[in-house]
């Protein structure tokens, strides 16, 4: 499906990532990616420096975000030398593109995003204003975003299920600006939801979240990793005694992670009665190092060398702009009648 194809992923830098956003999201989006250029298609991976201003104001902790996200994606095995990798804010172009699309872009978008009507729900729980707390940037995000994804001729953005919302109104933004002049100024994207990804439990069988204090931590060392696991709940039962798998949790984190011929070994385990919770938790531990111990040696490489994502971001950043520029073109000559 990805042949020939144009794939854009953006990812906001909103700290440390979690086992959780590895396996459920960073380690899709650079499968994919790696798909698309795979079968002769192109990949583009920014990083929504943008959009976060929206929440983060200190310029001290956005940057340390975004260096932790930047060098996540490559430790997870982003290929720069092939996928178009750039921070959003070095397009000068983008939001130029949003302006204009900001003129045909109904209130009625915004009033329906899904993201401006959660926090107006969480200010009415709060007895606050409708608007309190609500700036421009995360009214108007889903134009913002629009233009991120329009700006490249966009064939297919990966999105889950939550974000396809973003897509649609891309398309019809799009489709408005289209009808309007009569031609073709901007390529229709498409979403694609991959129904496979995992959605890790969290310790205390809540979904994986550091809003819940439920995490596995991905890049700490190993103790940290064991301190987590061993902290996973379970109950009294002995050993011996036969045990469903699936009313287990160590076992629904162990799904995430594990291969079939593991998987299988746990399952048949708990079900005999001849694995107990110490031996599963030791056989999610040695799985979880042996995923990511790689990638955090590389990741605090990047980190201790983050002159040479530097280059690499202003390199894809070089790569993006041309295209960003044909765009703003085509749209200003539309639009101006040059």
């Amino acid at each position: 499906m990805f042949e020939k194809k144009t794939i854009l992923t953006g990812v906001k830098p909103t700290g440390t990532p979690h086992l959780g956003n590895y396996l459920g999201a960073i380690r899709p989006a650079i499968r994919l990616g790696h798909e698309a250029l795979a079968a002769g298609g192109r990949h583009y991976m920014f990083i929504a420096d943008y959009h976060a201003i929206n929440a983060e104001k200190d310029p001290a902790v956005l940057n340390q975000k975004l260096r932790e996200i930047a060098c996540i994606y490559l430790a997870g095995g982003l290929d720069p030398a092939k996928s178009i990798f750039y921070r959003q804010s070095d397009i000068a172009e983008i939001p130029e593109i949003t302006t204009i699309l900001y003129a045909y872009t109904p209130k009625g978008f915004m009033n329906k995003a899904h993201a401006y009507k959660a926090a107006v729900d969480k200010n009415r729980e709060a007895g606050k204003p409708d608007d309190d707390g609500i700036n421009m940037g995360l009214y108007t995000y889903p134009t913002l975003m629009a233009a991120d994804i329009l700006t490249y001729d966009t064939d297919i953005v990966p999105v889950g299920k939550d974000q396809v919302q973003h897509v649609e109104i891309a398309r019809d933004i799009a489709g408005a600006i289209n009808a309007h002049y009569g031609k073709e100024l901007l390529h229709l994207p498409e979403y694609f939801v991959d129904n496979n990804v995992a959605v890790v439990p969290g310790v205390d069988g809540r979904k994986m979240s550091k809003s819940y204090g439920n995490v596995i931590p991905l890049f700490e060392d190993d103790k940290a990793i064991k301190k987590a696991i061993f902290s996973i709940k379970t109950d009294s039962r002995p050993m011996e005694e036969p045990k469903d798998p699936e009313e287990i949790l160590v076992y629904e984190i162990y799904k995430a992670i594990a291969t079939p011929a593991q998987l299988q070994e746990m399952g048949d385990g708990l079900r005999q009665g001849k694995l107990g919770y110490g031996h599963i938790k030791n056989m999610l531990l040695d799985a979880v190092i042996a995923e990511v111990s790689e990638a955090r040696d590389k990741y605090n490489y990047y980190l201790a060398h983050f002159d040479e994502v530097e280059g690499m971001l202003e390199d894809g950043a070089a790569k993006a702009r041309p295209v960003a520029r044909a765009t703003l073109k085509r749209l200003k000559d539309a639009v101006f009648g040059n």
